[in-house]
């Protein structure tokens, strides 16, 4: 039998129908590799394996009864969750001390909705802090390692879901994506990570860092099982009032296309240059000549006001945050230190964020709380909303011109653990690229693109307007096949071994 590891998750599928492998059999080879890697990456924070196999047993019911083709696509395919998306019956803690005991008493759309599809749950992924920070060095539960080097950040705030991907934990991750929080996890550790647009997938049951800017999506090895998972967790939920009551674009037909002809595609000026790593540049240019080769016309365009894009996220973000974090008071639930009868509860509560919160988390909230004081609310976040609105108008001149956007999904390959600890500012720089997406509400994904020349993973961010996801995939199938073409197989494929386990292909 292949290794159960390595499959796609369309493949996977194809072998359960074909009764090649048992569902239970996938969950148990995946388990065991979890046993062998996950000291070593540390993507996960919960495992659920009685779950996993509970789910893995019910598939293997179905198929035995002759009814498996009526499932979903992803029917018998193991997934894992970001932890700051509720499952019921399981920690949902943020990577925080402020929730570390928390149990969810309910679960997310996106979450259920994988479970409805009969997808095998693996457990709850590593994180930054509430979702603060670019490396997930800022998780209270001890750092995530990047599967092509233990001495490299995997990205963040997900890096557990690229990292478990990768690692071939799972085949399929959810995450979600604030400034860059899937796709530059997808860049660092060449995997396919998609921000759909804002109110493409349901936020409901996903702890809220920035409303709106957040966006959970897909994070998965290729850019089909993308395609596919995100037409499971994704769609119009009743429960979410940012929700777009519209049906997804074909978006596995899209992935399926494999071609770019007769697609005009801008590469945005304002993207590159200074602070941006030569190999990623070079592995840029080569990926903007296949896409001319494959019968697309490249143009130049300019979004002049990306330039503040930065700053402005700097303000809105934590000034939202701020609002989103003032739940954490240790009255309702969570986290009460200090309660011992000598303090008020003003006491009490000041006692335990100051316990709680991690160091990257008092720093946004310190920031985004001043950005919102009086007399200083128009200085700061009424002109960083202004800003925002002028990048949105960037996208909309560009998208007049173009199908999509590219660029550089970061400006550099993964950096090693503790390099940017002391450096915020250059740690806020690995967004450079992502967030003016964020900002806007539209679509964008990162495809690998190649390796850099000490064999480190680069990305390529294509951006789409709003509602036009299915461009994503059709850009990025073409990227794939065309890097898998020249490599004779996957990218993960280069990856090497772990110590003699296999933590990656």
């Amino acid at each position: 039998m292949a290794n159960l590891t390595d499959m796609t998750a369309a493949r996977i599928r194809e072998g359960l129908a074909s009764q090649e492998f048992s569902a239970r059999e996938v969950a148990q080879a995946h388990l065991d590799h979890m046993d062998a890697a996950e000291p070593k990456i540390h993507a996960f924070l919960e495992r659920t394996d009685a779950l996993a196999l509970d789910a893995a047993d019910r598939i293997d019911a179905v198929i035995a009864a002759g009814t498996f083709a009526d499932l979903g696509p992803l029917a018998g395919v193991p997934v894992a969750f970001k932890d700051n998306m509720n499952q019921k019956g399981t920690h949902t803690t943020c990577a925080s001390r402020m929730l570390e005991n928390y149990v969810a008493p309910y679960t997310a759309t996106c979450v259920q909705r994988m479970l409805d599809a009969g997808c095998l749950p693996l457990g709850k992924l590593n994180m930054d802090e509430f979702a603060f920070g670019s490396s997930t060095e800022n998780s209270a539960f001890g750092v995530t390692r990047n599967p092509w080097d233990l001495d490299r950040i995997p990205g963040g705030s997900g890096g557990g879901s690229s990292a478990a991907v990768a690692g071939c934990l799972a085949p399929l991750a959810l995450g979600s994506d604030t400034g860059g929080s899937i796709r530059q996890p997808g860049a660092v550790t060449g995997t396919v990570g998609v921000k759909p647009t804002y109110g493409g997938v349901s936020r409901y049951g996903v702890v809220a860092m920035a409303s709106s800017l957040d966006q959970p999506g897909p994070v998965t090895r290729n850019v089909l099982d993308a395609a596919l998972l995100h037409a499971v967790m994704g769609g119009h939920d009743p429960m979410d009032s940012t929700s777009i009551a519209q049906p997804l674009p074909p978006l596995a037909e899209a992935a399926r296309r494999r071609e770019v002809r007769g697609l005009r595609i801008g590469v945005v000026k304002e993207l590159g240059g200074e602070g941006y790593d030569a190999a990623v540049e070079t592995r840029f240019t080569e990926a903007v000549q296949w896409l001319r080769d494959g019968g697309a016309e490249v143009v130049e365009v300019s979004c002049p006001h990306f330039e503040y894009a930065l700053d402005a996220y700097y303000l809105i973000m934590p000034a939202e945050l701020s609002s989103n974090l003032a739940r954490f008071d240790a009255v309702r639930y969570g986290l009460r230190l200090g309660d011992d009868g000598s303090r008020d509860m003003e006491a009490v509560t000041s006692f335990t964020r100051g316990q709680g919160f991690g160091r990257e988390a008092k720093r946004r909230l310190i920031i985004g709380t001043y950005a919102l004081s009086s007399g200083y609310h128009d200085q700061y976040y009424g002109s960083a909303q202004k800003v925002r609105t002028l990048a949105a108008r960037d996208f909309e001149a560009a998208f007049a011109e173009c199908d999509v956007l590219v660029s550089p999904t970061t400006p550099t390959v993964a950096f090693r653990l503790g390099e940017r600890t002391s450096d915020p500012m250059a740690m806020y720089k690995a967004d450079l690229c992502t967030i003016p997406s964020n900002l806007a509400g539209n679509a964008s994904a990162s495809f690998p693109v190649g390796l850099s020349e000490e064999g480190l993973p680069v990305g390529l961010q294509v951006i789409a307007p709003p509602l036009a996801d299915d461009r994503l995939y059709r850009v990025g199938g073409f990227i794939e096949a065309t890097l898998e073409d020249r490599l004779e197989g996957p990218l993960l494929k280069r990856a090497k071994p772990l110590d003699g386990t296999r933590a990656v292909w």
